[in-house]
């Protein structure tokens, strides 16, 4: 038995810099993970994968110069790549997060912890207690769906998609939300054959449906097979895996990256010992990320977005809670996402489906990037547009999207309106540096005021 301050459960990003924090404050901090220090982002996730959609986007510019600026050919070479991404991980190695998360104070203890009720984790044999604080921070694992015969199947999730050293010559996604989008596009644009099988009625389900379209019509012009509303009926394994559909149907590929979204395991970490439903999808936590007296929980395991910035965010209010600082609680009413296709599809805030749904008096406004006149000077892949939800009674932006070659950069002015509640006037009233893409959000708001 070992005492402790503060016992931190899980090294994602938010839980790595939360630990480090902690220990820096004076308290006397261990933190527990049998994965590697960092967690799925710098190793798997956020990081690689965005380096391989640079390398393909840089393939889909080279094939756009015959468009507009004269003849170019393009040769897709993986290997490169891969050897990148080995590189960038440190061939998955986290020696230098480790050491950095020792010289800011806090122990390690590697291995599966679990929780022995509240202020108490056990781990590799041994029980820590916690004079103040758990922290949990153990993040998700990806999901594989009840489908007949999958479990017999050998397939891919998106680390075996990120650590590949060899591309096969078709791949079928099963999952239509961003991770599954983002490496369909990647390992299309690399020449292998795409298909991406979805149950839900469309693409990216939780964005706008203009989203939705315009990303499968995308996907399609690269020749990507979309297949959406797909109810599997069986699927087969052989020389490549077979997938029939309800409709008849049949999809086919050397491989198969199961992509059908993540969650966590509260039965694996002991959430039963502090009076937390095992079988739900997160861990309930007030604005101050308290689970319970004594424990704090951050990042996916939360069910509040499973994004890097929203654990760090997290661990930013949990730490200040736990050290006794004054701080404003969580607020998730304005959180940005960012789905990292070509193009970019930029989110923040609710959909004007969620906005009705709650009751809210609902106006939005629209403009098509195309039409814009960045959109005219850039010219080849140009699609995308900007969207508007506003809650006309109190005059502000509650949700926006922006979609195009820059949407993720363009969704920072959109965040700040709809975090800040930004009065529409005040927003109408700005001036927006021509011709750049974000002056469509000038149009979307003209739009918006026309359908006064």
């Amino acid at each position: 038995m070992s005492d402790c301050d503060v016992v931190v459960l899980g090294l994602g990003p938010g839980g790595e810099d939360a630990a480090g924090k902690l220990a820096e404050s004076g308290l006397e901090v261990v933190a527990v993970d049998s994965g590697l220090v960092g967690g799925e982002c710098p190793y798997w996730g956020c990081i690689p994968s965005k380096t391989m959609i640079r390398a393909a986007n840089l393939l889909a510019e080279a094939r756009r110069v015959n468009a507009m600026a004269g003849s170019a050919s393009v040769t897709p070479d993986w290997s490169p790549l891969a050897r990148h991404i080995r590189e960038e991980t440190d061939d998955w190695n986290d020696q230098v997060a480790v050491e950095r998360l020792q010289g800011r104070g806090a122990r390690l203890v590697r291995g599966h912890g679990r929780l022995q009720g509240r202020r108490a984790v056990e781990v590799a044999g041994e029980l820590l207690r916690a004079r103040r604080a758990v922290l949990i921070d153990t993040g998700t694992a990806p999901w594989v769906p009840p489908v007949p015969g999958l479990d017999e199947l050998s397939y891919w999730t998106n680390r075996q998609a990120v650590e590949t050293d060899v591309l096969p010559r078709s791949l079928v996604v099963l999952g239509g939300g961003a991770i599954g989008v983002e490496l369909a596009q990647v390992f299309s644009r690399f020449g292998v054959e795409l298909s991406v099988v979805e149950v839900a009625e469309r693409l990216l389900s939780m964005e706008e449906p203009e989203s939705s379209d315009l990303l499968a019509r995308v996907l399609r012009e690269e020749g990507v097979a979309v297949h959406c509303g797909a109810q599997i009926t069986r699927l087969t394994s052989g020389p490549e895996i077979g997938i029939e559909l309800e409709d008849g149907s049949k999809v086919r590929g050397e491989k198969l990256l199961v992509a059908a979204g993540r969650r966590p395991d509260l039965a694996a970490i002991g959430a039963g010992t502090i009076g937390v439903d095992e079988k739900g999808n997160s861990l309930p936590t007030d604005e101050h990320m308290r689970v319970t007296d004594g424990v704090w929980a951050i990042g996916d395991v939360t069910g509040h977005g499973a994004f890097t910035h929203m654990s760090l965010y997290q661990a930013a209010i949990a730490v200040d809670d736990i050290l006794g600082r004054d701080r404003p609680g969580a607020r998730y009413h304005a959180v940005p996402r960012v789905t990292f296709t070509d193009p970019e599809i930029g989110a923040v805030g609710m959909s004007e489906r969620e906005a009705r749904r709650r009751g809210l008096s609902v106006r939005t406004g629209y403009t098509s990037l195309a039409e814009s006149s960045r959109g005219a000077i850039h010219r080849v892949g140009n699609a995308g547009f900007v969207k508007l939800v506003a809650d006309d009674r109190r005059r502000v932006l509650v949700g926006a999207t922006s979609a195009g070659p820059s949407g993720g950069e363009m969704l920072g002015l959109l965040t700040l309106a709809v975090h800040a509640e930004v009065p529409l006037e005040q927003l109408e009233a700005m001036i927006y540096a021509y011709p750049t893409f974000h002056r469509a959000i000038q149009a979307a708001l003209d739009d918006l005021a026309r359908g006064e």
